[in-house]
């Protein structure tokens, strides 16, 4: 039987989402205030937007899933996973901040334009290869929501996805990233504090963090080490956090994710230069908290499951399942809105990050150069309700552990953007060539390595390493051997091996 608390809590919660973005579609005059918020979001409203871009539903669920299946040697990713937000901030965020003030970029690609000189093909590889991935990372938001209503309500998995893309979609298309960043300081306060409360009572009722390592060690040896000693298979299909895959896994989570469209556009929206200080320690500090624990909650829900005391239909569950069986109805009811709340934290950015692609990038750059503000605004929202409900269909079937849909989607950004995006910020003799070859074989390799992954035989690291490797030295050999970028160029993108 369907809670009546649940239903009102979560009823309220949508409907003050939505009148979010009716206040916010009032400040919306052009695509600058749609995409970017003015340039005008404040200090702990831009510092909790990017911890929350990062921090979605798929990290709530899918972070103490993987905690549940394998144990401590997937805590590495509570380490490297914050220090993301950290490096988005401070490495890539300080410079793309001054120059898109100074010259108007609407988003990450109005940068790589500009700094390698190519208006249209750069421009064409990065904003397609951004879609792709945030394609990705939305069939496993919607699949997070799905699971969080369906366990609530009893209500269909479809039923569940079509509530969520029509919320989310409404009050993005409203209040663009006014909407969004407001919407996501709310959630991402909720999100913390809710983690910081129910996480720790959660772990002392599965006896507390020794009695859990010592069941977990009992079940695997391996289980409370800090790497397993062989890939999967042959020792056993979990075991993937081998030394050699961790040092992937560091540039996969610190690199990748920290040059993701819908993270890193954010820098863009900041008000003053001055953020840029100490929001990087201070998202570091509040991320690094909520992913420890959460991880750790995984760890306690598959000791209380091994001791009988209730059950689980698959690890993703892990997290729902033991808040519901701890807490009182009120508090399970309040957790629900946790996990909606971390999930459209992100959903909302990636959504909004689709509709400027199409937008600013496709639409007003390649297909109709003299758009006005309002039709390219237009485009965006259209742009937004195609992919929620392109996303939403492929969501009807997600895979059975949303973690490895996280790494997926990253592991393309990582061999895609990150390499052209580190070069032309710190290495002047980065050239327009260098980077189109760069990305290009950094997106191919990185599908085909991922399908021999797959379907074909395991790879000792995880497969976007292979295929960062060579867009780096794609770009660096392409560019030695071309002309040197015009010097003026250098100057305008404040290209170098400094940060001001």
């Amino acid at each position: 039987m369907v809670d009546p608390l649940e239903t009102v809590l979560v009823v309220v919660y949508f409907i003050s989402l939505l009148l979010i973005g009716g206040w916010a579609s009032k400040k919306i005059k052009n695509i600058e205030d749609y995409t970017v918020a003015g340039r005008n979001l404040g200090f702990f409203v831009f510092t909790v937007l990017v911890v929350s871009s990062i921090c979605s539903g798929m990290t709530l669920l899918g972070v103490s899933g993987l905690g549940y299946v394998a144990g401590w040697p997937t805590i590495w990713e509570q380490i490297f996973v914050p220090l993301s937000a950290a490096i988005c901030i401070l490495i890539f965020g300080t410079k793309l901040h001054a120059i898109g003030k100074k010259r108007k970029y609407i988003t990450i690609q109005d940068y790589l334009s500009h700094r390698y000189y190519s208006r249209r093909r750069i421009r064409i590889i990065s904003a397609i290869a951004g879609i792709v991935v945030s394609l990705i990372y939305l069939v496993g938001q919607y699949t997070a929501i799905s699971i969080v209503l369906t366990w609530m309500f009893g209500i269909t998995h479809t039923q569940a996805l079509l509530i969520a893309v029509i919320i989310v979609v409404v009050y993005v298309i409203l209040g663009g990233l006014y909407a969004v960043a407001w919407t996501t300081l709310i959630q991402g306060i909720i999100l913390i504090s809710g983690v910081i409360l129910l996480a720790p009572p959660l772990i002392k009722a599965a006896g507390g963090l020794t009695h859990i390592n010592e069941v977990l060690a009992t079940l695997d040896p391996n289980y409370v080490k800090l790497a397993y000693p062989q890939v999967h298979p042959p020792y056993a299909k979990y075991a993937f956090c081998t030394p050699a895959f961790l040092i992937s896994f560091f540039f996969l989570l610190v690199f990748g994710l920290a040059s993701a469209p819908h993270v890193i556009n954010n820098v863009l929206a900041a008000r003053r230069k001055s953020y840029f200080k100490w929001a990087p320690l201070l998202a570091f500090v509040l991320y690094t908290i909520v992913m420890y624990l959460i991880k750790i909650t995984g760890f306690a829900v598959r000791v209380m499951v091994v001791e009988g005391k209730f059950t689980i239909p698959k690890p993703d569950y892990a997290f729902v399942a033991g808040v519901e069986h701890v807490f009182s109805p009120l508090a399970w009811s309040l957790f629900a809105v946790i996990v909606l709340a971390a999930v459209m934290s992100t959903t909302d950015r990636l959504l909004l990050t689709i509709g400027t692609y199409f937008g600013w990038d496709i639409y007003r750059e390649i297909i109709k150069p003299r758009a006005k503000s309002g039709e390219i605004t237009k485009v965006s929202r259209w742009a937004i309700f195609v992919s929620a409900i392109i996303t939403v269909l492929l969501a009807i079937n997600p895979p059975k552990l949303l973690a490895w849909l996280i790494w997926m989607g990253i592991g393309v950004i990582l061999a895609t953007f990150t390499v052209p995006l580190l070069a032309g910020l710190y290495w002047r003799r980065a050239t327009r060539e260098g980077a189109i070859a760069s990305m290009l074989t950094g997106f191919v390799s990185a599908i085909i390595s991922g399908y021999i992954h797959k379907f074909i035989f395991p790879l000792p690291m995880h497969f976007s390493f292979f295929a960062f490797l060579i867009s780096a030295v794609t770009l660096v050999v392409v560019s030695l051997l071309t002309p040197e970028p015009p010097e003026n160029i250098i100057e305008e993108t404040k290209t170098g091996l400094f940060i001001r």
